[in-house]
């Protein structure tokens, strides 16, 4: 059976996700799904082998080739205190042939994650990792300075490294406020579709709960931030920027991932002051309470009545709520 041009690139796009995904019976799901014979099948993965995207490993079983190319800096090497330059000698010829929209959001996360290494880690070495295979990228950048979280928590003189971690899912944080916004890792793990710190023996990721693996992997010293985006995503990074700011008033709300900010269903008021910390710079506060099956009277006192009340031009949204959590909200709303 022939496809036309469109069809045959949605066929080949759908075998490589299934061979990414490591599922079983490729040839069956795809046939089945794009009603063609398992022999058209065949010859799209033969294909695919000869041109290098693929790999076989034996029969029916397939892997994406990847590539993966590798720098280390030296502090005392002059391209180390721009991170325009380092970004276009070593990252920036590797996604030359990506769509313009996947190119800028590269500019922009790479920019801003290789800018903290120079100007907050004090590091005398900056590791690049780059891994590519058809469908994504990976950009894994580390440094063996001192750690974000530990930087962070110094910075704002935290009880502990935990609470630092939970501070970066707020934004607008920055131990320089004169140089930096504190914009760039909010809006970098938003704009990548997998967005991790490593550092201290802590993660920082959206993904957190969806990623046990991750704990293997945790560096001893400084951090490792690791960003994965697919070669076709059609995010645009203005539209990214335009949910959380505008052109006036600039970086004024933010979105706060409740079930990776606690390890638990908080409880407390001190849990809620904790929460409540800074969130006096936004005009909005979006709570994503998904993954929460319940919360404390304290807490829901503290954030929805008391702070609520000191600060009544700050909307908070809550979004994500079961039965029980929207249940306790309006409890102490009506007390």
């Amino acid at each position: 059976m022939s496809l036309n041009a469109n069809r045959a690139e949605q066929l080949k796009l759908y075998l490589l996700e299934k061979i990414s995904q490591k599922q079983s019976s490729v040839v069956r799901k795809t046939a089945e799904a794009f009603d063609v014979t398992p022999a058209t099948v065949y010859r799209y993965l033969e294909r695919l082998e000869r041109d290098g995207v693929i790999q076989k490993q034996k029969r029916d079983q397939y892997v994406l080739t990847t590539r993966t190319e590798y720098t280390r800096l030296d502090r005392d090497n002059p391209i180390f205190a721009s991170e325009d330059a380092i970004y276009g000698q070593y990252i920036r010829p590797l996604l030359a042939a990506y769509p313009a929209n996947v190119r800028r959001i590269w500019d922009y996360l790479c920019g801003e994650i290789i800018n903290n290494v120079i100007d907050h880690s004090q590091a005398v070495h900056l590791d690049i990792t780059v891994t590519q295979d058809y469908l994504n990228t990976c950009v894994q950048i580390a440094d063996d300075g001192i750690g974000i979280f530990e930087k962070i928590r110094d910075y704002l003189g935290l009880p502990n490294l935990e609470e630092a971690v939970g501070e970066l899912f707020k934004g607008k944080l920055t131990t320089d406020s004169v140089h930096h916004s504190g914009e760039g890792i909010f809006f970098s793990s938003r704009l990548a579709d997998e967005f991790v710190i490593f550092s201290s023996g802590l993660i920082f990721t959206h993904n957190r709960f969806e990623n046990d693996k991750l704990l293997n992997e945790l560096p001893t010293t400084g951090t490792v931030v690791r960003m994965t985006l697919s070669n076709f995503s059609k995010k645009e990074a203005k539209d990214v920027f335009d949910l959380y700011a505008d052109p006036d008033s600039g970086f004024t709300k933010t979105q706060i991932p409740l079930r990776q900010y606690f390890e638990s269903s908080p409880v407390s008021r001190s849990q809620a002051k904790r929460l409540c910390s800074r969130l006096d710079r936004f005009r909005e506060v979006t709570l994503d309470f998904t993954g929460l099956d319940w919360i404390g009277q304290g807490f829901a006192h503290q954030l929805f009545v008391v702070f609520q009340n000191e600060h009544p031009t700050i909307r908070l949204r809550p979004i994500g709520m079961t039965e029980d959590v929207e249940k306790m909200v309006r409890h102490v709303m009506q007390a």
